[in-house]
């Protein structure tokens, strides 16, 4: 019966999903390179610019860091690597997060013994649900600059906030905002969009993959939530790991790992 009563409660919330979301985005641009390229050659003003790979999700690695999670990379033709976030909370788009994406970027982008001039631009992008910046701008773009002089320093990063509050149906930038959190389909502009939103809503394979994300998403969300009793239990030391393992469900070695971690 609950299983029947949650199908039946994502069904609901898939209609009501827009590309704004994080995980119905993740779904309707993974591998999607005619979706992407649109959005990129708007935000960016480059009608040529050409998208050669596209994933989402991916992650960035860093030995002697945070990691990173990017929701859109992709690569362009001149090898220029772009990172689209969809940020619907405000704290999410912060500009010191901007410039670490980028630092990240970089540090994946050569290798040991390639030439500092090897290094390819890179584009940082963030599409924000409210106006970040706070200016009323429709777009913003960062770019370094040899403040003395008043001359760009042109080094190939470039950082771009994109303000999805800015739906101006005459602009092709605000058209493109408008399809970022519209639910219908049918009420999209672009129609390489428009493709892939009624895919996931309409199509019963899409619909299924999309429960499927849903599922995955409550398992993940249960399985933290004993991971953060178990640490509760570790902290008491009244049970051991066998016991504390029952109690929440989990692998006795996960326990064990848990309070190597937590220096338990």
């Amino acid at each position: 019966m609950g299983d029947e009563r949650h199908h039946l409660e994502d069904l609901q919330r898939i209609q009501g999903f827009r590309l704004i979301d994080d995980d119905f985005m993740n779904a309707c641009f993974d591998g999607n390179i005619k979706g992407t390229e649109l959005v990129l050659r708007i935000i960016l003003n480059k009608p040529d610019l050409s998208v050669r790979s596209v994933r989402t999700q991916q992650v960035m690695k860093n030995l002697l860091g945070r990691d990173i999670w990017l929701d859109i990379n992709a690569t362009d033709s001149n090898n220029g690597e772009m990172d689209i976030e969809v940020q619907r909370a405000d704290k999410g788009a912060d500009r010191k997060r901007a410039r670490y994406h980028s630092s990240i970027l970089d540090a994946h982008l050569l290798q040991a013994g390639d030439d500092f001039a090897d290094l390819p631009e890179t584009y940082v992008i963030f599409i924000t649900e409210n106006d970040v910046i706070g200016e009323n701008k429709p777009i913003y773009t960062i770019e370094r600059q040899i403040m003395d002089v008043g001359k760009p320093f042109d080094d190939g990063e470039h950082i771009i906030y994109v303000n999805g509050a800015n739906k101006d149906g005459t602009t092709e930038l605000g058209k493109l905002m408008h399809d970022f959190f519209c639910t219908n389909p049918d009420d999209m502009y672009f129609g390489e969009l428009a493709e892939k939103v009624r895919y996931f809503k309409e199509d019963e394979k899409g619909v299924a993959t999309m429960c499927k994300v849903m599922e995955d998403m409550r398992r993940e969300v249960v399985e933290e939530d004993r991971i953060d009793k178990a640490k509760g239990l570790l902290k008491i030391g009244k049970l051991s790991f066998e016991e504390i393992a029952s109690v929440m469900e989990l692998p006795v070695d996960t326990v064990k790992e848990l309070a190597v971690a937590n220096a338990v």
